[in-house]
């Protein structure tokens, strides 16, 4: 474990107390040098409880003026190159996404979080913990975040709180041992928070990076049949060395407990197996007009071209007038250089001993050594 300094923020500030309370009983007591962590979270939650609920009525009375429509979704594993596709989809004044504020204060963005917006600012990191993607109040942001500030069954909660990871990751991303109602009540929370989302960008379509939905395609299209679905995949050497990378960083910043007893690398396999196989039978009856495949690889070397078969195959107007914003803001990228981490042959062979037919199935080639 690290023992550098970590901010006294914490995530969770921006919880219900109901969420707050609970995933805390769930999780256990967390370690000492966390309790000021916690404490302000819940500090945070009890200040803010006023504000939230005066937005629950601003919802309320906006609600029936507001178009809500199907969003698209970007599936992918971690580090499969989700945020890029949704950095750059982002620049299209016709999609809506999920900002940091409304992923910090997704109880509270529309109200508080526009009136201090600009300390929410100056709050923002410089760049994301796990790579060297800027950060600023225009970032897209996952979901997920803003949903383990909503509901107990998040992934995010094993990464706050490593004593129960196995039982977080498999409730929070496989529903593993999660009753109907639960279920019932996580996907209530979904629809307020996009209902919300849509209220903050009228006249826009959400588009939704989620690397936990990519397991979880069959109970979206059931929610949004007129939802549609992109998946983007990454050579799986790549991906298995970047998760240890990811895991070490969201550990060492968020974790209120420690997390030796975490097997990282098992973590990775077993999880992007199970994830890869219930995209395929979750997805297997969508139509093409539904469901895009996109390599990472290809989007990196020929991002315009990719973009404008996505827009097609998807059915998608205004790739002509959204082309230049797109252009602008690769240029501005142009430079970004993505973390490098070895690779050695040992390790090379442990991953295509798990993942070898996602890698045939692909076609991708093993790296250097």
């Amino acid at each position: 474990m690290s023992d550098s300094p970590r901010r006294l923020s914490h995530p969770l500030s921006g919880a219900n107390p109901a969420t707050l309370a609970r995933v805390l009983a769930l999780a256990g007591a967390p370690e000492a040098r966390s309790l000021p962590q916690v404490t302000v979270a819940a500090l945070a939650t009890l200040g803010r409880w006023p504000f939230s609920l005066a937005e629950r009525a601003y919802v309320a009375a906006k609600r029936p003026g507001t178009v809500e429509r199907p969003p698209i979704f970007i599936l992918g594993h971690w580090r499969s190159g989700t945020t890029h596709l949704y950095n750059i989809l982002s620049k299209a004044p016709q999609f809506g996404y999920v900002s940091p504020f409304a992923t910090g204060l997704p109880w509270d963005f529309l109200l508080l979080g526009n009136l201090v917006s600009p300390l929410l600012e100056k709050a923002l990191p410089e760049h994301r913990y796990i790579d060297n993607i800027g950060v600023d109040s225009d970032s897209p942001q996952e979901d997920e975040l803003a949903l383990a500030n909503m509901t107990p069954l998040s992934f995010y909660h094993g990464l706050y709180f490593p004593r129960r990871f196995d039982a977080f990751l498999a409730e929070g991303v496989f529903f593993d041992g999660v009753d109907q109602a639960a279920v019932a009540r996580w996907q209530k929370t979904l629809r307020y928070l996009y209902l919300k989302l849509q209220i903050a960008q009228p006249e826009t379509r959400l588009i939704i990076k989620n690397p936990v939905y990519t397991a979880r395609a069959d109970l979206l299209d059931a929610m949004w049949p007129e939802a549609q679905f992109v998946h983007i995949h990454r050579n799986p050497y790549k991906v298995f060395v970047s998760m240890r990378n990811f895991y070490q960083k969201l550990f060492e910043q968020f974790a209120l407990q420690p997390w030796d007893a975490v097997d990282i690398d098992e973590v990775v396999f077993a999880t992007y197996e199970r994830m890869m196989d219930k995209l395929a039978a979750d997805t297997a009856h969508l139509p093409p007009e539904r469901f895009v495949e996109m390599r990472y690889d290809d989007l990196a070397a020929e991002p315009l071209a990719q973009l404008a078969r996505l827009y097609g195959q998807l059915g998608l107007d205004g790739f002509d007038a959204d082309r230049p914003r797109y252009e602008a803001y690769l240029a501005s990228v142009a430079d970004y250089r993505k973390n490098v981490f070895s690779m050695p042959q040992e390790l090379q062979d442990r991953i295509r001993a798990r993942w070898g037919r996602f890698i045939d199935q692909w076609a991708y080639a093993a790296p250097a050594a």
